[in-house]
């Protein structure tokens, strides 16, 4: 969708994103450990994780690196990720436990899966879907994310967004999210952009390090669809002008990384 949109405004949003680069663009935490999983180069391994894995069958602990081998009698990857992660939780490295399974991506090549809750601690990579859902007006649908979330409560946020799962395509998880969170069916997402890379994310965390890629698609709802929340992650909805949306983004009242998929959108 294309915005005509003032040249004062454009800069001001140009400017607003370079602002933006330090939070998203972070180096690893200090002593922080590349993790090597199967030869290939997967996360960054916080201090206290790396302390809470050594002496597990198969992980190496080295000055440079922290290395995981798992052995073929182990049960393969998957087990030893699962024996690390509920060691990782043992040892309160976690935020929290999600009971849900991300796939673990080094160098390109799938890896294994893993508890979502053990990524961050481990600096794994993860992959983030974003919804921009405009009105026939040119108002965007934004989201409030519900004060219990554990990350970012009471932050605004695109209308639709989350991690995919393990085994799940991109486009799948964008239609799983558009509909937990916004009640979407996938008839209402057409048509819509193709999802694109908006970016790869790097942010020190308290629990380790974010690095994920952030991608977005941007369609135009019906006339008279109105957003309801399914899985309790969403505590309100509104359409904002870009009068409002300016303001809102000028506040900082929205998430980093909503914020960031949102700026690429109104630039184009």
């Amino acid at each position: 969708m294309k915005l005509e949109l003032a040249h004062s405004l454009r800069a001001d949003l140009e400017i607003r994103k370079a602002r933006l680069i330090p939070r998203i663009q972070q180096l690893p935490p200090a002593r922080a450990r590349p993790l090597v999983i199967q030869g290939r180069v997967a996360g960054w391994v916080m201090p206290r994780a790396a302390q809470a894995m050594a002496g597990l069958a198969g992980v190496s602990i080295h000055y440079e690196s922290v290395t995981l081998a798992p052995q073929a009698k182990g049960g393969g990857v998957d087990a030893m990720l699962a024996q690390v992660a509920q060691t990782l939780q043992d040892a309160g490295c976690l935020r929290s436990w999600r009971d849900e399974l991300l796939d673990v991506v080094g160098e390109g090549s799938h890896l294994g899966c893993m508890e979502r809750g053990a990524f961050r601690p481990l600096g794994l990579l993860t992959r983030a879907v974003h919804l921009n859902a405009w009105t026939p007006k040119g108002e965007l649908w934004i989201a409030l994310r519900a004060s219990t979330k554990s990350t970012d409560p009471g932050m605004w946020d695109t209308l639709a967004g989350g991690l995919a799962a393990a085994g799940e395509t991109l486009e799948d998880s964008l239609l799983r999210e558009s509909h937990e969170e916004a009640g979407l069916e996938a008839d209402l997402l057409l048509p819509r952009t193709p999802l694109r890379l908006v970016s790869r994310l790097h942010k020190r965390l308290p629990e380790g390090y974010q690095v994920e890629d952030a991608l977005v698609s941007d369609c135009v709802l019906p006339e008279g669809v109105t957003p309801r929340n399914l899985d309790g992650e969403v505590d309100a909805f509104q359409t904002a002008d870009m009068d409002t949306l300016w303001e809102l983004l000028k506040t900082d009242a929205f998430t980093v990384e909503a914020e960031w998929v949102i700026l690429d959108s109104l630039l184009r």
